[in-house]
């Protein structure tokens, strides 16, 4: 492996137990090996990820968390002995690895517990509750320390009890104890961390508390610490106890986060308490720090999107592990790069990392083989791994996407879908025609190839990724660059021919025995005066330097709000127009992307005019009417239009043609490459 990378690859100790490197598989909801929001039971999906994780040389893996009650009836996980003998096995298998585990063992939502209307009126109303309670615990689930708006719904929770909170203690007690004769090498406390229940115990803005749960810092850090000594108490002080906690709130209020670089006023944890913090966990018990950013009011920095700075939690978490002698780790767009340096600087003991494997379970493995240009990036796009979407206000979660099946991959449709979707080689090889060298095509092309087809890609243009050449344009979008680099270099590994230059008008006429169109779309075109004034949002991303100083950017979508995001990065002034309620308003789009984007336009002072029509474009100006049916017109010297594509497919009267991609309708690179894999799969 590389010299700079050789500090990742140094044994480490948690409490007694060594683990061979540095490289943490962080804990994400949906690897759960007890389920997730389904009841509970050994998930062998699950189970098969971090497998293949640990077989591909990850130090340390923490499946995602275990509620101890169960989300979906009202069973402890403790009771269920069956699954724990079906961990046993699995553990067996996993140390025949080399590495090690930790089980993530959660106490609940509170006010965090995502909700959509139905799953909202059960959770605020008793009657409705106590009928659907064989099936779902919503009044439990959402149990806040104090009556408190939920995150997502217009509801508030009610104060847990006291007697509800002793149960969960002596639920961690008694999990961690068959965890531990499972052979678990540890358990991990979820969490003083992200605004989960625990950390809204510990908040000052969410615990209202007057009893011994509240009020004073040992008050309101007590549930936590009655946590680490029940599990203690239960499987001895050498039992390694990990805990899940947030350096820092980043939080400004309810459902309002802190961008980065932004001056405000902390109403979480603070730095300074936190430094308090860490001395008195320690002291109470815990055996190690797994640290981040945020709460679900600031989520995007427990879950960073492409926006946020790659390492934007090294920081906090390096000055933390100053004021504790525990093994400190760090999550948040880690770099192996970075990593190591922190590691040999001792700022922090490991570096945690979660959507990468799922990207691509054997990255570090590669790592260690200098085969960095083989590592399929993660691109940090959320589209499968975490689409929890909230639109239309805050005050409404019309869709939360599928929260039974999270941390699949939009890039990678084999991850925790493996009986779905995997490479089967074809019974007939056939020749196949791909025309189109986008992302669709290419992926649909190379699955073929592996299937062991005979692939020829055709491509109207000088070279291969389509439009989402433009889509990476943006400085920060590295990973999305990689991504297409990537593609390419797979597509000349697996020797797929690729004509460029040449745009086919005819599908019929092609030496194939099937064709896949994989065209792509166009960009919708306003049809008013003035409109040939405006830039498509394509040729802005190709060159920025087009866009002026004060720019009107008609169209709230997210590629409308990326370019906004792009020119705020510049200096520029821009303004987005937008005709529905909302910035962003589609399904399939994670909050921690949109809630980003959103507050920083607040915390810039982008002027956002939604439930807006565009009436004109003047030479230096646009003409609106806002909600209110009055006329503003706003000054500009660049106009860009983002709103919308409509598909581009080419026909065939001979042959069997099949689409990917947006050719075939429009929607985001997940659905274009799950559809590439449909495709590729039945051919």
């Amino acid at each position: 492996m590389k010299e700079e990378y050789a500090p990742l690859f140094t044994p480490w100790k948690v409490g007694n137990v060594e683990i061979k490197n540095r490289i943490v598989l962080a804990p994400m909801g949906g690897t759960c090996l007890f389920g997730w929001m389904e009841p509970c039971h050994f998930d062998k999906e699950a189970a098969k990820l971090i497998l293949n994780v640990a077989k591909n040389n990850a130090g340390l893996v923490i499946p995602g968390i275990a509620p101890v009650r169960d989300v979906m009836g009202r069973r402890w996980l403790y009771t269920n002995k069956k699954m724990f003998r079906e961990l046993k096995e699995f553990v067996e298998e996993l140390h025949a690895t080399g590495a090690k585990i930790f089980i993530q063992l959660t106490a609940g939502f509170g006010r965090a517990m995502a909700l959509s209307d139905p799953l909202a009126m059960l959770a605020s109303n008793k009657v409705l509750n106590k009928i659907a309670s064989p099936f779902l615990d919503m009044e439990y689930q959402t149990a806040a320390p104090s009556p408190l708006p939920n995150r997502w719904a217009d509801i508030e929770t009610r104060a847990i009890t006291k007697k509800e909170i002793r149960d969960i203690v002596y639920a961690f007690g008694e999990t961690a104890r068959l965890c531990r004769d499972a052979g678990v090498d540890g358990v991990e406390v979820h969490a003083v961390h992200e605004g989960y229940l625990l950390d809204q115990f510990t908040l000052k803005y969410c615990n209202h508390r007057t009893d011994e749960y509240g009020g004073s810092f040992e008050n309101r850090y007590r549930f936590a610490v009655e946590i680490v000594e029940e599990i203690k108490a239960k499987c001895g002080k050498e039992f390694p106890v990990s805990l899940r906690y947030s350096v820092v709130s980043k939080t400004k209020g309810f459902r309002e986060g802190a961008v980065p670089g932004e001056r405000y006023i902390e109403i979480g944890r603070t730095m300074q308490e936190s430094e308090k913090a860490v001395k008195y966990l320690q002291e109470k018990g815990y055996d190690m720090l797994n640290c981040d950013n945020g709460t679900y009011d600031a989520w995007y920095w427990a879950h960073p999107p492409a926006y946020m700075p790659q390492n934007c939690n090294l920081k906090d978490v390096a000055h933390i592990k100053q004021f504790t002698d525990l093994p400190v780790v760090c999550a948040g767009r880690m770099t192996p790069a970075a990593g190591a340096e922190a590691v040999s600087g001792g700022q922090i003991d490991a570096v945690a990392v979660g959507r990468q494997f799922l990207t691509d379970p054997a990255w570090v493995t590669k790592l260690m083989e200098e085969r960095e240009e083989d590592i399929m990036p993660c691109i940090c796009c959320h589209n499968a791994c975490f689409d929890l979407t909230k639109f239309e206000g805050h005050g409404n979660m019309q869709d939360f996407g599928d929260t039974m099946h999270m941390c699949r991959c939009a890039l990678n449709p084999e991850t925790m879908h493996s009986n779905k979707y995997k490479i089967v080689s074809a019974k007939k090889k056939k020749k196949v025609a791909v025309i189109g060298g986008g992302i669709g095509g290419m992926e649909t092309a190379r699955v073929l190839k592996l299937r062991g087809h005979e692939v020829k890609i055709y491509e109207k243009t000088e070279e291969l990724g389509g439009v989402f050449i433009a889509a990476a344009a943006s400085e920060y979008k590295e990973n999305d660059r990689r991504l297409i680099a990537w593609y390419r270099r797979q597509i000349e590994k697996l020797g797929i021919p690729v004509h460029f230059n040449t745009e086919i008008a005819d599908p019929d006429a092609l030496d194939a025995d099937e064709i896949v169109i994989a065209t792509g779309a166009a960009a919708n075109r306003l049809h008013m005066p003035g409109a040939e004034r405006a830039l498509d949002a394509v040729d802005f991303l190709l060159d920025p330097s087009k866009a002026g100083e004060k720019v009107v950017i008609i169209g709230g979508g997210l590629t409308g709000c990326e370019i906004a995001y792009d020119l705020c990065l510049e200096g520029k002034k821009p303004a987005i127009v937008e005709m529905k309620n909302d910035l962003m308003a589609v399904k399939n789009l994670c909050l921690a992307n949109s809630s980003f984007l959103r507050d920083y336009f607040k915390a810039n002072d982008v002027p956002v005019y939604l439930e807006a029509a565009v009436t004109g474009i003047g030479e230096d100006s646009v003409t609106i009417r806002d909600k209110n049916g009055d006329t503003v017109t706003l000054p500009a010297d660049t106009v860009i239009t983002s709103i919308g594509y409509h598909p581009t497919p080419l026909e065939s009267k001979k042959k069997k043609v099949r689409l990917v991609g947006d050719c075939g309708g429009v929607g985001n690179l997940r659905s274009v490459i799950w559809r590439a894999w449909d495709v590729a799969m039945k051919v």
